[in-house]
């Protein structure tokens, strides 16, 4: 069986670390994101095919390096195409039934549950859904009460809604659906494929799970995501090896050779490989990038410090982008230095 993990695109709000990585490989919890998506598929599922687009040769020398126990196909699009049009162009890696996932989405939803229930239901495609308190701000579902979707409403007022389940990014289709999507263009599975194959087979599911899920699409959510799962392991932090602390972690990850000085406090952030923070800093709601320096004394609240960069001693920043370098070459034209968006 094949899973296709949606992976290209620059990952832009996650800026400036997606200026030297590609999103996927982002770490949460010193494991890449996409790592925890090929973690939790079934064991039925021997062969990833992932959609790649925006720094293809780093996600093929991680795989090169890293075994997961199935065949990863690195399948680079020759443009962005959607969510359908990249599905589409992975066709030749489909046999049967197959799951599509988004690799910026951590959730607890079990994939063979999934499976199991689109079988029993004899579906052509089943999604996973999430409830929310607040429908107006997403496309809700319209379910009957054996899970079948009859039509998807967006932002809806709360009065209106038909339920509080929103598409929650994981999808498990038959191939025949491939039948839908035009081969060579930009597609949205959700907008433009979903809405017919509801129309003409009305085998159409929704699958609703329990516990977490998280779009890790943006550096405030990249955050929130570290602190959920350190709670779901009842830890306060997690260090990589070789870690030097004298201060206090706290909800916190630091990577691979870190160095964090005396005095200092590291609140609800991510500190990456080989950087060093030094004595009486103050860190919450940060994500430091590798081989940065944090001098003593700075105070950053809900800063986003790029690779390679250094903050002076004494420096308080609050609400920030540090970039100080070039802009890689094809990568979207964004300002930089704005507010971190929630």
């Amino acid at each position: 069986m094949e899973a296709i993990i949606l992976a290209g695109g620059f990952g832009t709000r996650l800026r400036p670390f997606t200026f030297t990585r590609a999103k996927p490989l982002l770490p949460v919890l010193n494991q890449p994101m996409i790592a925890h998506l090929i973690q939790m598929l079934p064991k039925k599922v021997d062969t990833v095919v992932l959609a790649v687009n925006y720094r293809r040769d780093q996600i093929e020398k991680y795989f090169c390096a890293h075994d997961y126990g199935k065949t990863i196909i690195v399948n680079e699009e020759p443009k962005p195409l959607g969510t359908a049009g990249a599905v589409k162009f992975a066709d030749q890696f489909i046999a049967g039934s197959f799951f599509v996932l988004n690799a910026d989405i951590l959730c607890s939803l079990n994939l063979a549950e999934m499976l199991r229930f689109h079988e029993k239901k004899k579906a052509v495609a089943t999604i996973s859904l999430w409830p929310v308190e607040n429908v107006s701000e997403f496309g809700v579902v319209d379910i009957t009460k054996d899970g079948n979707i009859t039509k998807f409403v967006e932002k809806p007022k709360v009065e209106d809604a038909p339920s509080d389940l929103i598409n929650a990014g994981a999808y498990l289709l038959e191939p025949q659906v491939l039948n839908y999507i035009e081969t060579g263009r930009l597609i949205s599975m959700e907008k433009e494929i979903f809405p017919q194959i509801i129309g003409n087979t009305g085998r159409f599911f929704g699958y609703k799970f329990q516990g977490y899920w998280l779009d890790v699409g943006r550096i405030s959510s990249y955050i929130s995501a570290h602190k959920l799962l350190l709670e779901k392991q009842k830890k306060t932090f997690i260090t990589g090896e070789q870690c030097t602390i004298q201060g206090k972690l706290v909800y916190s990850c630091l990577g691979t050779a870190v160095r964090i000085g005396k005095d200092t406090t590291v609140q609800s952030s991510i500190v990456f490989d080989n950087s060093t923070i030094g004595n009486n800093v103050s860190l919450d709601h940060c994500v430091i990038g590798e081989h940065c320096e944090i001098k003593d004394g700075a105070v950053l609240r809900n800063v986003a410090v790029g690779d390679n960069e250094t903050i002076e001693k004494q420096t308080t920043l609050e609400n920030a982008i540090v970039w100080n370098q070039p802009i890689p070459p094809g990568y979207p034209d964004k300002q930089i230095g704005n507010v971190i968006g929630e």
